[in-house]
């Protein structure tokens, strides 16, 4: 007795495919992460890197002239989406800058899907994964902007900017994939947090006003671009004055650290932010009593960032887990 044929419908095939995929993704679900692990960490850390190299690449186009290798935004030219042949080594580096932030775009996801299952016992991750990956877009349309009004030197300095945002905001993120979750307290002194908050201030002039300097300096990405029309070597001196100012508070903290709870990690925090300091301000000298040298202005640019990263760090590390904190307190009066 020959067996019936099976016959197949549309909505059949369409249940199978539904199952498929309903099975393909509980798959995905049980393999991303509910805890904090290396997978996150890691993540957390490459989304710091990529957010602090393409500061790298970003000035690099800038301080060749290659501002507007692609002389229009999205695409490269009103005709052709990548650079040709005919743009020349501007039209590369400024395309191979944009494609960096696909980069940005692909490890932002990545921290977003290895944090999502955690969107209750780590609603701080969530939204700082969250927000990174929402800002990286509109960063890129700011830097479309500054092509479209030819560089105009307070547009590209909002461009810079809005990394510098991103930095500290993936900085946040690697601090905070080593915390404990959990409400938290001020563990520091009242006047070590005030110190701390005022250099932060410092930081945040000093960029704001090194970004001034440079948008009244010769580097403006492009030869025809135009200058904000301050004084560079005035504006130099303005750049400075906050820079100290952040010194020697950070001497301050350094000090003032050793009397902080070990666990806290100030020492080790505030002695990072020391060296990025002295980096920077060797740096900085060194390339104004050399004309501004490109590869120097490229380092110093990205050094900025990495002190708003340094600087987020510390101020990350003032406060503990409000238990540990409890028990911290109630252990040093028993004592």
């Amino acid at each position: 007795m020959s067996a019936e044929p099976t016959i197949t419908t549309a909505s059949g095939s369409r249940e199978r495919r539904w199952t498929r995929g309903a099975a393909a993704w509980l798959h995905l679900r049980d393999w991303l992460p509910d805890t904090v692990d290396r997978r996150v960490i890691a993540a957390a850390w490459a989304t710091l890197a990529v957010q602090i190299g393409i500061v790298g690449t970003g000035g690099l186009v800038r301080l060749t002239g290659s501002g507007l290798g692609c002389p229009t935004w999205p695409q490269c030219t009103e005709d052709s989406l990548v650079a040709t042949a005919e743009m020349g080594i501007h039209g590369v580096i400024e395309f191979g800058n944009r494609l960096l932030t696909f980069v940005l775009v692909a490890v932002a996801i990545v921290m977003f899907l290895f944090v999502v299952r955690m969107r209750r016992t780590r609603r701080d991750l969530f939204w700082l994964s969250l927000v990174i990956g929402l800002y990286v877009p509109l960063q890129a349309i700011i830097g479309g902007i500054t092509v479209l009004t030819n560089l105009n030197p307070y547009v590209v300095g909002l461009h810079y900017f809005a990394s510098v945002l991103l930095v500290a905001l993936a900085a946040a993120l690697v601090v905070r994939v080593y915390a404990t979750p959990g409400p938290r307290s001020l563990a520091v002194p009242r006047w070590y947090a005030v110190t701390t908050h005022l250099t932060s201030a410092l930081v945040l002039i000093t960029v704001v006003v090194g970004i001034l300097v440079t948008g009244s300096g010769p580097h403006a990405g492009d030869g025809g671009a135009a200058r904000n029309g301050l004084n560079p070597e005035f504006m130099q001196h303005v750049h400075a004055w906050p820079a100290y100012g952040t010194f020697a508070l950070t001497l301050v903290l350094l000090a003032g650290a050793w009397r902080t709870p070990p666990p806290l990690r100030l020492r080790l925090w505030t002695l990072l932010l020391l060296a990025v300091e002295f980096a920077q301000i060797a740096v900085g000298l060194w390339q104004a009593r050399t004309g501004l040298p490109i590869w120097l202005v490229n380092i110093h640019m990205v050094l900025a960032v990495i002190l708003v990263a340094a600087m987020t760090a510390v101020t990350m590390h003032l406060t503990a887990p409000a238990v540990a904190r409890g028990a911290t307190a109630s252990h040093t009066e028993d004592a």
